[in-house]
């Protein structure tokens, strides 16, 4: 079972969503802005093993259609973490954000 091979945090298992077990809830824990006026958003698991980058215009980002807290996405979408810095920071931060902000809030 995928819940199985996740790493909960705070002692929880991974929210699964009713409609799909092979979807996971996701924090996030990076937003950057270019000279493009694009927004990459990076939202990891729990563990910080693995992330999903979205890139949007920061235009798309205003007002119903700002960045949420968490987002589920499906196993099948998610890339591995490759360095163990970059997995620690995420860890870190998607713990931070889970702990300060509902999943659906506006960050």
């Amino acid at each position: 079972m995928l819940a199985d091979r996740l790493t909960t945090m705070a002692g929880q298992p991974p929210v699964m969503t009713e409609a799909d077990d092979e979807t996971v809830r996701c924090w996030l824990v990076e937003r950057t802005f270019d000279d493009r006026n694009l927004v990459t958003l990076v939202y990891a698991t729990p563990d910080g093993e693995r992330y999903q980058r979205k890139e949007r215009s920061a235009t798309s980002l205003q007002g119903d259609n700002a960045a949420t807290a968490a987002v589920d996405i499906e196993v099948a979408d998610l890339e591995p973490v490759p360095d163990p810095e970059t997995r620690e920071r995420y860890a870190t931060e998607a713990s931070r954000v889970a702990e300060s902000t509902d999943p659906d809030e506006l960050i």
